[in-house]
Order: structure tokens, then sequence, then C-alpha cells
């Protein structure tokens, strides 16, 4: 029986994309945030990678990252980075009113950013950073999340499924997108283990279907 959230999502994104559902992420994008639900669908459909992205050397930022702020930034979702300070009171007495000491604690809150922020949803992308970069992600929503910030997550990453078209195009590759990168393996036990609070998050997997000039696609896994 296909989970009832399935039904919410288009069914070309479906076929596209590895996908999962954590804290009701999805029922909260569809229901309460239609406009931005939208605007994520849209992007995912019109988001697609090219062999050549996959077989650029090393350097900055990589041309998939920038293939997806060029749909959406126009949208108006911006990186965003959350800061804040503490203040804490002490209070005595029965009543416990009126604090008699207080302080605050600067930068109790620092460094946390996330890609695209926009509304109370977050998006962020990670196609082939050191597998550790998803602890801060993943802190990051957490706390975006507690602070009352945003209501709902999304986090892309590469599916397992790449690994036969990393292969097919030679060692170097393969190498480039090893084990300790960024991919859904390395995503959902830290996800299982809550490391991303009680946030909702919209968990979507780039497979071989989002390359357009692959063969695979369709002739089975060859170039």
């Amino acid at each position: 029986m296909m989970e009832r959230w399935r039904e919410l999502i288009p069914d070309d994104i479906a076929e596209k994309y590895e996908l999962y559902n954590f804290n009701s992420a999805v029922e909260i994008l569809s229901q309460t945030h239609a406009e931005s639900f939208e605007e994520i669908t849209d992007t995912l459909k019109k988001f697609h990678v090219e062999l050549s992205d996959i077989l650029e050397k090393g350097g900055n930022e990589s041309r998939v990252p920038k293939k997806l702020s060029a749909i959406l930034r126009p949208l108006g979702w911006r990186e965003t980075e959350i800061s804040g300070d503490l203040v804490v009171h002490l209070l005595e007495g029965k009543a416990r009113k009126v604090p008699y000491h207080e302080f605050r604690l600067t930068d109790f809150i620092s460094g946390h950013k996330i890609d695209y922020v926009k509304g109370d949803i977050a998006i962020d992308l990670e196609w082939n950073s050191k597998d550790q970069t998803f602890d801060r992600d993943l802190y990051a929503f957490r706390t975006f999340f507690e602070c009352g910030v945003i209501s709902c997550g999304v986090i892309i990453t590469r599916s397992e499924q790449l690994n036969a078209v990393f292969e097919s195009l030679g060692s170097e590759v393969k190498k480039k997108y090893g084990a300790s990168t960024t991919w859904m393996g390395k995503l959902l036990p830290r996800i299982h283990a809550r490391r991303h609070g009680g946030c909702p998050m919209f968990v979507v997997g780039i497979t071989p279907k989002t390359i357009s000039d692959w063969e695979g696609n369709s002739h089975g896994i060859s170039r």
C-alpha cells in the first residue's frame, strides 16, 4: 500500500527522484504552504544535471548548485544566516516574577546558514561535499525550526542510484563521488538519529533520471 503522502507528490517528481518524508513535511508543505510547494515541485521538474557537470574538475562551487540557484533565486529564495543572543533571568521566591539577576550570552546562536529560505520554508542542496556537512545542515535546520523561523525544511542530495553512472564514467569519477561525500546513505542515518530535532524534513534524492544527456534513462546503463 502506497504511503498516503506520496499521493500529494506530482507523478513526474515521484518518478524522477528518490523521496522521503519526515515529521509530515510533505503534508505541511502541500496543505499549508501551497505556493512554496508549487515552487519546489516546479523547480524539481526544471532541475537537471548534465554529464559535463559530473565530469567537471574540482574547484569552487560546482555547476549543479548554480543550476538550482538559477531557478530559485529569481523566485525570492535567499541564503539566510541566523544569529541571536540569549538573555538569562534568575528568579527567586515563590512568586518568581521579578528577576534578581539577568545576563546576556552573546552569539548564543551564531553561524548557522541555509542556502535557500523564503517565508518559513528552507531548502539546502548538498551535491558533493564531505559527508560531515550534513551534521552542519541538519543542525541549522533544527536551529531555524526551534527558533520559529521555519516550519519545514527540504534537503536535496545524491541518490545511491547515481553510483552506477559514476562507475561507468571511470575510476576518477567514481573516486570523486566517494562514500565519504554527501549522498543519501550518509544523510538518512543522521535523520533517523534525530539530528534535525523535530524539524519536518522533505528529503529529495537526485537520480540518473535527472541527467538530461544520459542514455541510461531510456536504454539501460550506457553512454
